[in-house]
């Protein structure tokens, strides 16, 4: 609860930090003649372009940062706001180079559209670093077409993460285009100044935070698998162990990428949340999927921990923890880790036959007062998160199970459709949007 105050001041630096990188880069655009061009058709063209090349240049080295796990930017915003700024950014920055590739070619045409084709394939074959540019945004356009929810909703997620990947080659071939061939880049010793700090940044952070930190865990913690503990309704729980697993910065709540060695596909990464309170012995997690191959001694390369849904967020003593299915993994680790009086926290359990951890959850409520609601069945309809027992509406039945609901921190786990469903009831229950806490599995 004492950090709240520090992740609002980073989250509105950050925010600031973003906007003057923007209007700097328009400043020197206008500092350069970019608005005095505006006045000829073809001068006009190029100008539009310079300047739409700039924003998106910007705006795609932000992204990389936003997603760098960075450890101040994952603390003060959590991984579901950052998937959505990144979203946000990502798509504007894309539209933005597209622009700058058409504008700047036709402006270069002389603003003759029928010599467009051939004053691109000009600038493609003759000026410099053009042609690594042109992979770069084919890279963007890959990265960008399977982010798409109708195209992402068709592919694995193992594969949509590897296609992601990408938009990194994708930003890295832009750079000799823009540093030799750019005038804003090379007309001011501050303009360069700023670029080459701003690249240097992105490409440092992607070594530091998404190459070098995880090499670093991994050689330090050598985890393994101990054992596969099925839990019924094909869900089986891993238990893994390591060295020095004292010395992991992980809490309840959090979740990792993990790939299991010594199986088929182990190159591909998925994120699973824990389902046990760490305790620097041991990790566990729990999924709804046929991990073959994955036997004890079992070795197992990882990324993180990530997320935000963790005791850091939590800004009043009552709490309820409503989970589904395996989303009920990331909860139960945080009613075991969570401090609370009898009384002050409630776990609404959503399954259709057999309830996950139904033993664990009953001697927390026997030791410690955790209240344990079952909401067993199906759902009646794709806007309501409830099961088939409840003979009302969502919010009267939340705030009937819950009656101080709009006095306590939610936090809420499950399918995607799910958790927007249990969102919308606790919001119409009189919970605030800031003490609502959903963590999307992206990394």
């Amino acid at each position: 609860m004492r950090r709240r105050p520090l992740d609002t001041g980073v989250r509105a630096a950050a925010t600031a930090v973003l906007w003057a990188g923007l209007l700097l880069v328009t400043y020197w655009w206008a500092a350069g003649g970019g608005i005095t061009d505006l006045g000829v058709w073809e001068t006009g063209l190029s100008s539009l372009g310079r300047l739409t090349g700039l924003l998106g240049s910007d705006l795609l080295l932000v992204q990389v940062l936003l997603m760098a796990r960075l450890p101040p930017l994952e603390r003060a915003f959590g991984q579901d706001r950052l998937v959505r700024v990144h979203r946000t950014v990502g798509f504007t920055s894309f539209n933005l180079v597209l622009a700058h590739l058409v504008l700047i070619t036709w402006g270069y045409a002389a603003g003759d559209l029928t010599a467009t084709p051939a004053e691109f394939w000009d600038l493609v074959t003759n000026y410099p670093a053009m042609l690594l540019a042109l992979a770069g945004t084919a890279c963007l356009i890959l990265t960008v077409v399977t982010s798409i929810r109708a195209a992402r909703a068709k592919l694995r997620y193992e594969s949509w993460h590897l296609l992601h990947l990408y938009g990194y080659l994708g930003v890295g071939l832009a750079l000799p285009h823009q540093l030799w061939t750019g005038q804003e880049f090379l007309t001011s010793t501050a303009a360069t100044v700023y670029w080459w700090s701003l690249w240097a940044a992105a490409a440092t952070a992607v070594l530091v935070w998404r190459l070098g930190l995880p090499l670093w865990r991994n050689a330090s913690h050598r985890l393994r698998v101990t054992s596969v503990v099925p839990e019924g309704d094909g869900v089986v729980s891993v238990h893994l162990s390591g060295r020095r697993l004292d010395r992991l910065p992980t809490r309840a709540g959090q979740f990792f990428g993990w790939r299991f060695l010594n199986r088929p596909g182990w190159t591909r990464g998925n994120p699973y949340s824990l389902s046990a309170a760490p305790d620097g012995r041991g990790l566990r997690i729990t999924v709804r999927a046929e991990l073959s191959g994955v036997v004890p001694g079992t070795p197992v390369l990882f990324e993180g921990p990530f997320g935000r849904l963790t005791e850091r967020v939590r800004t009043r003593r009552g709490v309820a923890l409503i989970g589904a299915g395996v989303g009920m993994a990331p909860l139960r680790a945080l009613a075991e880790e969570l401090d609370y009086a009898p009384g002050e926290a409630v776990v609404l359990h959503r399954f259709r036959d057999r309830p996950l951890f139904a033993a664990e959850l009953d001697v927390l409520a026997r030791e410690r007062g955790l209240r344990v609601v079952d909401l067993p069945g199906h759902r009646r309809s794709p806007r309501s998160w409830l099961g088939d027992w409840a003979p009302v509406d969502d919010v009267t039945a939340l705030r009937h199970l819950v009656p101080d609901i709009a006095e306590r921190d939610v936090y809420v786990c499950g399918p995607a459709a799910w958790s927007q469903a249990v969102q919308w009831a606790a919001s119409a229950a009189g919970v605030p949007r800031e003490r609502v806490h959903v963590e999307e599995f992206s990394w």
